[in-house]
This record gives structure tokens, sequence and C-alpha cells, in this order.
């Protein structure tokens, strides 16, 4: 495989990926860095045999007082090929992790970038999915941590409405907005590309990039572990040997979620949008492996979260749960009845928030007055204990107290209106969003995910 130029590699990639009917127009995600820069060269070149029109943006983190430089090198390179060219910046709050933080601002702003735009590339290579599957590791991660990176991945920022970019934040072209559809995909093509080689690539055709000295700021996890690869390499540890676990770990973490759905399908009993619930004799029955995914798989549906809580946590939850106790973690409480398991989303971590009818609602639900019978002053919360108080009728609602909590509720100050998944007042349009995509429930989330 090596032996086949890397031009004709990235091709063959682009192919599986995204082929045989290629989109007429793909976005770049370019840094200027080494990896990003030769991505763009590769595609660049890719273009003359496929005729695919390229739109590049350089997020502009200004972390650094070198990057709008480096912002403006992409922009002299892409004019220099014949291709737009947009420079989003962004201000960090200074709460919380930086890196965090970065990583969802760059993917929001790409989002409210991309226009028309379906698919972006982002240039992660080989050692990038190396020394994520080693920081999965060194944590204890289990099947689905260690399968890394994919390919491909569905990212959905904005599940409702994507905002127009500030113009003052921007500079350059944009793609055509036209009618905007949420979610893009986030597409990396350079996975199984070594970092030097790619690098070598670019010296070769005189490309520019410049390094990032954050690079070898052993301040972040993953500039350590990149150190200890290093190290690791001389062990026979390689970053080679990390991808191909990660692709097998990948193959299995593919077979045990087959064999969950299956599972489910013969234990699962009906439950409100947004909960799932199983039979606690057929749960019983399962082999462990299947139990723990698919508990943590609900944690993961019910709280609407990207990435499992850790093992060690997990399991001792699912020690709890066999033994009939329950209990709560990643946002999400487990409750077991006599004679079924239900999931929820822990009232705990929604009874504060409280939003307007026209925004997401702890990050998921989205009601709508549609026949604008909800006072003016109506905000979505938590159901609460206050909530549930205010129900005067309790003997036929279907879903148990605890579990009833954390449901969304339209309030008028502190006056319960409607509870929808309650049947309790006027009628509402409910809408769930699972990571910013429509929630066809837990079956599909599993198959997806």
């Amino acid at each position: 495989m090596k032996d086949t130029p890397l031009a004709q590699r990235f091709a063959d990639t682009m192919g599986q990926l995204l082929g045989p009917d290629f989109p007429s127009d793909l976005g770049l995600a370019v840094s200027g860095g080494g990896d990003s820069m030769a991505m763009l060269y590769l595609a660049h070149n890719w273009t003359r045999q496929y005729g695919v029109r390229l739109w590049v943006v350089t997020v502009d983190h200004r972390l650094r007082p070198e990057s709008a430089s480096e912002a403006a090198m992409v922009a002299e390179e892409c004019a220099a090929l014949g291709w737009p060219h947009t420079t989003v910046r962004w201000q960090w709050d200074g709460r919380g992790n930086v890196q965090n933080a970065a990583r969802r601002a760059r993917l929001s702003l790409i989002d409210r970038w991309r226009g028309n735009l379906r698919h972006v590339l982002f240039a992660h290579t080989q050692d990038d999915q190396a020394e994520t599957v080693l920081m999965r590791l060194m944590r204890g991660s289990g099947v689905d941590g260690l399968a890394g990176m994919r390919a491909v991945r569905e990212v959905t920022p904005h599940p409702v409405s994507i905002p127009a970019l500030d113009p003052e934040t921007v500079s350059g072209d944009l793609p055509d907005r036209g009618q905007v559809s949420p979610g893009f995909s986030l597409v990396r093509p350079c996975l199984e590309f070594q970092r030097e080689e790619l690098r070598h690539f670019a010296g070769v055709l005189k490309g520019r990039w410049v390094e990032d000295p954050t690079n070898d700021d052993r301040t972040y996890d993953r500039v350590r572990v990149r150190h200890l690869l290093g190290h690791l390499r001389q062990e026979g540890l390689t970053a080679e040997v990390l991808v191909e676990t990660s692709h097998r770990m990948a193959r299995a973490r593919d077979g045990l979620q087959a064999r969950l759905v299956d599972a489910f399908r013969q234990i699962s009993v009906p439950a409100p949008l947004g909960q799932v619930r199983v039979e606690r004799d057929g749960f019983a029955r399962l082999d462990s492996e299947t139990q723990l995914r698919l508990l943590t798989s609900a944690l993961c549906y019910v709280a609407s979260s990207e990435y499992r809580p850790r093992a060690v946590s997990s399991e001792g939850l699912l020690t709890q749960v066999l033994s009939g106790k329950g209990g709560t973690l990643h946002g999400a409480d487990v409750i077991v009845e006599r004679d079924h398991i239900r999931i929820v989303r822990e009232a705990a971590a929604v009874e504060k928030g409280r939003c307007s009818l026209e925004h997401l609602w702890d990050g998921q639900w989205l009601l709508c007055d549609d026949d604008r019978a909800l006072p003016q002053d109506a905000v979505v919360g938590a159901l609460t204990e206050a909530g549930w108080a205010q129900i005067a009728d309790r003997s036929d609602l279907g879903v148990p107290h605890r579990a009833a909590l954390g449901l969304p509720a339209v309030w008028s100050g502190d006056a319960l209106i409607a509870c929808p998944a309650l049947g309790v007042g006027p009628g509402i349009t409910v809408r769930r969003f699972v990571l910013g995509r429509p929630d066809t429930g837990f079956e599909a989330f599993c198959l997806s995910h």
C-alpha cells in the first residue's frame, strides 16, 4: 500500500469515503499546519480529475500572536491555487478547558460558514489516530474508545437553525448559503497517512506550512502522549500497530452493537420519548458485555451525550442495577422497578435550566405552541417536584414520579401549564434531538452510534 504514490492513495480514499458520485463542492478545514496544508495540496491535485470545487476555511482561535499571519498564509496559498478562502475568528471567553472549548467552537463556526456544503475535510492523520487510541487506553477505555476516530462522522452543532456568522469576525469568500439543512459530514481522508509522509509530500511540492509551538507544549495531554509514543516505537509499539488495533476494535464494536440491537428488540418495553425501558428479567439474562453496552448506550441516549462514561463508573452502576438499587450517572437516572428497568434524564441535571419556546431546552427538546394557546411569558423547564405537585390527577399518567421529574414542561412563572409527555395541558408539538439529529428512538440511536 505504501509503495503506491500518496496522491493515488488519497484519490482511492476519497473514492471509498465519498464516491462514486462525488459532490460538486467540498469544504476543507485548513489550519496552516503541515498536515492540513498537505491535504489542501492533495485535494487540489485530485480535483483536476474529478472537477470538484473546493472551499477552504481557517478558524483563527486567536490563542497565539502568530495565528492571524498563519491564516493569511493559508489565504495566500488558496489564492495561488485558485480556491476561495475564508478566515473565521474566535474569541475564547476564558471558561473551561481551552482545548475542548476550541474544538466545540471550531465545529460550530465551520457549521455556520459552510452554507450548502454537506462535506468538510479534516486532516487528522494516522499519528493522530494512534495518539487518540493510546490516550484512551491510558484512561481505561473499552472496545468503543479503542476503535478510535471514524473516517466519516455526522456532526450537527446547530440542530434547529444555523445562525449566520458575524461579519466582523469573517474575512474572505463564503460558500452559497441558500437553503441550509442542519448537520454536515466530517470527513477524514488522511486518517491512514503518516504525518511524516504528508509533510514530505508538501515539501516536494515546495508548499508552505507553519509549525505550531503548542505541539511541543507538554502541559497538553496529547503532546505528552506524542512524546511517549516516540519512546514506545523503539519497543515495537508503533503508530501502525495502534491503528491496526483500532481497526480490529472498530470491527468488534460494530458486531457488539448489532448484538445489542437484537437484544433490545427482545426485551424492550414502550416508554416516553427520550426514555428507555426494558424487562428486568430479560436484562438479567443478557451476557455482561451486552448488559453494559445497553446501559451505557441508554445513558448517552437520554442525556444526548456523545461520549460514554468511564468504564469503571459504568461497571459500578451495572452492579448496582443488577442488585436492584439503580443509580445516577452521566446525567441520567437508572430506576429499577419491580418488572422493568427504566433509564431517564436525571432531574437534578436539568431542574434549574429554563428557556423560551424558540430555543432547544437541555440541548434536546423543542416545544412548539402551534395554536398560540400559551401565555406570552411561557418558558420550558423540567417538571420537577413543583410541577408534579400541581398535577391534580396522577392516577393514569403512565410514568412514575421519579421518572417524570426531568421531563420537559411549560411554565408561566411558578404555574405549570403543560407537560406533553404526561398528556397534561394543551396540545403542543414536541420534537427531540439526540446529538443534534431528530430522535427516532433508542434502537435507531444504537444503529447509528
